[in-house]
């Protein structure tokens, strides 16, 4: 196992270096150094000698991958690429193209994506399981077939009339919640409950359907249908058998989507004025930002990548026959 995890972190290098160059290419291909200069600086009659001076203050001045002008290693070791692919290497995120700094930014930026990802990924896997259970077991009932014609429905529904819905009947209609803000510590609760509430409910559609394809490739397995025809009742069968099979597939794609639990939802935080890292990232990218978009991309795709690596150690835990194999 400790070589498997090695060898899959080595194989982390090359994704990331090549994440990152593109990362920088598209970029750059919409956008010049002058334009991010105009956009900080905030005036669009800056002169020359302004956004000159900004560039420089920020490296942006040096050539984007190699200067053809030096020998090596010096045409590489001077361009933009290099010197900033080495401190995000090293963790030193330094400061945004705005001033800031950006670990600072993640760290108390994070608490608030967490605040709300993880009690909709808790809640929301419960409901989820809750619901294909039910319809599981009531098996070509009504029950099962309005139950998947109303997960289709919510599934057909986009996530952004799901957020305006909900801020007009419990923020303004019934005053049951803010529309948007966030407060720190306990009154977190306040801010967050409809963004949560929103998360698991748009979710339910997709989710059942899919926790209910593996519990009904389960129910036709030859061991189920052995428990059946040994007395046991439908219920017995999928407490005992049918869930505990199913949570294999369950865990491993828990575990998958984990680290990015980290990042926020980009939708959700910027509709819901969430200071969490969704929307750090959104307002990266509308004032073109690039020193915050290449720290976030780097961190996503690793915690990605972390979260792979993950599944398939879970894999082995959950799965006795992978150890055996």
């Amino acid at each position: 196992m400790i070589k498997y995890i090695i060898r899959r972190m080595i194989y982390m290098i090359p994704i990331l270096l090549g994440v990152n160059v593109i990362t920088f290419i598209l970029f750059f291909m919409v956008n010049t150094p002058d334009d991010m200069a105009r956009m900080q600086l905030g005036n669009k009659n800056v002169t020359p000698a302004a956004i000159e001076r900004w560039k420089a203050s920020k490296g942006y001045d040096k050539p984007l991958f190699f200067d053809s002008s030096k020998q090596f290693p010096e045409n590489i070791s001077e361009s933009l690429f290099y010197n900033q692919t080495k401190k995000l290497v090293r963790f030193d995120f330094g400061l945004s193209d705005g001033g800031r700094d950006i670990n600072y930014d993640i760290t108390t930026r994070m608490y608030p994506s967490l605040a709300i990802a993880i009690p909709s990924l808790i809640l929301g896997l419960l409901a989820n399981i809750s619901f294909a259970l039910i319809i599981v077991f009531f098996k070509d009932s009504y029950i099962e077939r309005w139950g998947t014609i109303i997960c289709i429905l919510l599934m057909s529904i986009s996530g952004l009339f799901y957020i305006i819905a909900g801020q007009y009947l419990f923020g303004k209609l019934w005053k049951l919640v803010p529309i948007s803000g966030y407060l720190p510590g306990i009154n977190a609760v306040y801010f967050v409950a409809l963004p949560v509430m929103i998360a698991i409910i748009s979710g339910i559609g997709s989710g059942v359907r899919w926790y209910r394809s593996l519990l009904l490739e389960e129910y036709f397995k030859p061991y189920a249908i052995t428990a059946r025809a040994k007395g046991l009742s439908d219920l017995q069968v999928l407490k005992r058998h049918l869930l505990p099979n199913a949570m294999i597939p369950i865990v491993t794609s828990i575990v998958a989507i984990l680290p990015l639990l980290f990042m926020g939802s980009l939708l959700t935080e910027s509709f819901f004025g969430i200071p969490g890292l969704g929307s750090y990232t959104i307002d990266a990218i509308s004032q073109q930002d690039f020193a915050i978009i290449r720290v976030m991309v780097f961190i996503g795709t690793l915690l990605y990548m972390l979260g792979l690596m993950m599944t398939d150690i879970v894999y082995t835990w959950v799965d006795p026959r992978i150890r055996l194999s």
